[in-house]
């Protein structure tokens, strides 16, 4: 009986990996339609109705292009940093909180900030071990932006902990169920998608990318299979980070279709903020980090803390 409910299990996370990554494909057409009508001209439309499996058309390209090695190189780091890249953004889909037939964490949250220091490495070392001078800036540019965000996503994460009380990302939806928090917490909120948007380098903070000073960044000596791993794993992030902002934010997780709806308005944002803005100066993203969204999640967290004791002393007389 146990096997049967671990093989239950399993079969359950091979179809939800499935899921992320179709959903992913479907992503990166969404972005190309959004992006070529924002700019006045038509997207993908010639594979199949309306360019719906130009998605697939591209990953057998990619997948079955020629890979370069580089005689330069790390050949192992410079190989497997990608593959590990895209297996730390599926591991981490696991904590979606479904009610059967998966994995349930208690500890939920802290197994996310786990997964996402990690996935930090993956991006130094592809950018070290391609030996390219533009590859190096990009990786250290990118490392730079991803730690200094995830200090204050982590604060703003234990803002909804201590209001919560619990690391099961379930316990927002009981939580949730007559007030979202982002009415209580409109600032952290913004913060929260802004940084996200830092975390996952995306506009306007796509400075591992930058194109006009660093010719694509850290990925410039990937290409084909290499290449696709790393875009899979970026659009993988983008779609768990407008996940955890609906379960956070938006009234926790339930089985319906409106918190995929949600989910997919976000996501939407995100493409929307990369087809509006223009990319931000390095110096003010460091600038917005540490003197704006640091302080203002510090001071959230106390506030919020405060009033747990409080209502914790007032309960107890």
């Amino acid at each position: 009986m146990i096997f049967y409910d671990y093989y239950l299990s399993f079969i359950g996370i091979i179809i939800l990996l499935i899921g992320v990554l179709v959903s992913v494909a479907f992503l990166t057409l969404l972005e190309r339609k959004l992006l070529s009508y924002i700019q006045i001209r038509k997207g993908p439309n010639k594979v199949s109705f309306l360019g719906i499996l130009q998605p697939f058309s591209d990953g057998i390209k990619l997948f079955s292009k020629n890979n370069i090695y580089l005689n330069l190189s790390n050949y192992l780091c410079y190989y497997f940093s990608p593959i590990i890249s895209f297996s730390l953004s599926l591991l981490i889909w696991v904590l979606i909180p479904y009610y059967f037939n998966m994995v349930s964490f208690n500890l939920g949250i802290l197994f996310f900030f786990c997964c996402s220091s990690v996935g930090v490495y993956t991006i130094m070392i592809s950018g070290w071990s391609s030996n390219s001078s533009y590859s190096l800036l990009g990786g250290l540019r990118a490392v730079a932006q991803t730690i200094s965000y995830e200090v204050s996503l982590a604060l703003i994460i234990l803002s909804g902990i201590i209001l919560i009380g619990d690391f099961n990302l379930m316990i927002f939806f009981i939580y949730q169920n007559m007030i979202w928090f982002i009415f209580i917490m409109i600032p952290l909120g913004l913060c929260w998608l802004s940084s996200s948007m830092a975390e996952t380098n995306r506009s306007p903070f796509d400075f591992a990318e930058g194109e006009s000073e660093l010719v694509s960044g850290f990925n410039i000596e990937y290409g084909g299979g290499g290449f696709a791993l790393i875009f899979l794993s970026e659009y993988s992030s983008i779609l768990f980070m407008s996940l955890l902002f609906s379960i956070m934010f938006l009234g926790g997780y339930n089985l319906t279709l409106m918190f995929y709806f949600k989910l997919g308005m976000i996501s939407f944002l995100f493409i929307w903020v990369r087809g509006t803005l223009p990319r931000f100066r390095y110096d003010k993203l460091m600038y917005l980090s540490w003197k704006i969204y640091l302080p203002l999640s510090l001071n959230f967290l106390l506030f919020f803390l405060g009033i747990m004791i409080f209502l914790k002393i007032f309960s107890m007389n």
